[in-house]
């Protein structure tokens, strides 16, 4: 027997937040009558039906896409712009982001049909390091860059210390390529950071999620998580988690 969030979050249908959400707002029934309690658990025999369609049990996969520029993070868009699960056509299973990169960055992202793995990395308190290079506008100065390694005061709060390296720098062209490693996932946090200190962002990819790279993929390719990779990930936000508490 499991929880009814769970078995929903696992069939790919929502992450896990957003199963409990349809459970509260009676979109869930089980052996045909609605359920409205979180505390419900359900066996493989039973009958699972989210918005009256039934639930069927996807077989979980896991993906890598070096994500181009220009493309939304999203499975869909009501402008008609690309989405990165234009990447995976063939894929009958119904995959989503973990996570996002805004649509001027470029980079490693992965995507998945098991809620429970997306809620684990996603989690605040699970949060895996992550690994962008900028190019920014100007050269910034190691007092500006030290600002950045022991959090900078945005809108939203102060961000969490982060590890910085200035790669190269083009005093002609004034531009430079700096490589930030944070842990938060924030909506367009790296850009908000550079721009804290008065460097605009003029390129972003995100290079490494905890271990994992981008190394024998080009833009908008992908490819499967082995199995190991997937049990490395989980042990490394339980690990993270463990280490904050």
């Amino acid at each position: 027997m499991e929880r009814l969030q769970k078995v929903i979050a696992r069939a790919g249908i929502a992450s896990r937040r957003k199963a409990e959400e349809l459970i509260k707002d009676g979109k869930v029934k089980v052996n045909g009558k609605v359920v409205t309690e979180l505390g419900v658990k359900v066996s493989g025999s039973d009958r699972v039906e989210v918005n009256e369609i039934p639930l069927e049990k996807e077989v979980p996969v896991y993906f890598l896409l070096y994500k181009p520029r220009g493309v939304i993070t999203s499975v869909s868009d009501e402008k008609g712009r690309k989405v990165v699960t234009d990447f995976f056509s063939e894929i009958k299973e119904r995959i989503y982001p973990i996570g996002r990169l805004d649509y001027d960055t470029s980079g490693l992202i992965l995507l998945t049909n098991d809620g429970d793995f997306a809620h684990l990395l996603m989690h605040p308190s699970h949060e895996i390091e992550k690994v962008y290079v900028a190019k920014v506008k100007g050269v910034p100065l190691k007092e500006s860059l030290r600002k950045l390694e022991k959090g900078i005061q945005l809108e939203d709060g102060k961000t969490a210390p982060a590890r910085v390296k200035m790669l190269s720098f083009d005093k002609k062209k004034q531009t430079a390529i700096v490589e930030i490693s944070i842990h938060e996932g924030r909506n367009r946090q790296v850009r908000r950071m550079f721009e804290a200190i008065g460097h605009e962002v003029i390129k972003l990819k995100r290079e490494r999620y905890g271990f994992l790279t981008l190394s024998g993929l080009k833009p908008g390719e992908a490819r499967e998580l082995t199995p190991h990779e997937v049990k490395q990930l989980r042990t490394l936000a339980l690990d993270t988690s463990g280490k904050k508490s």
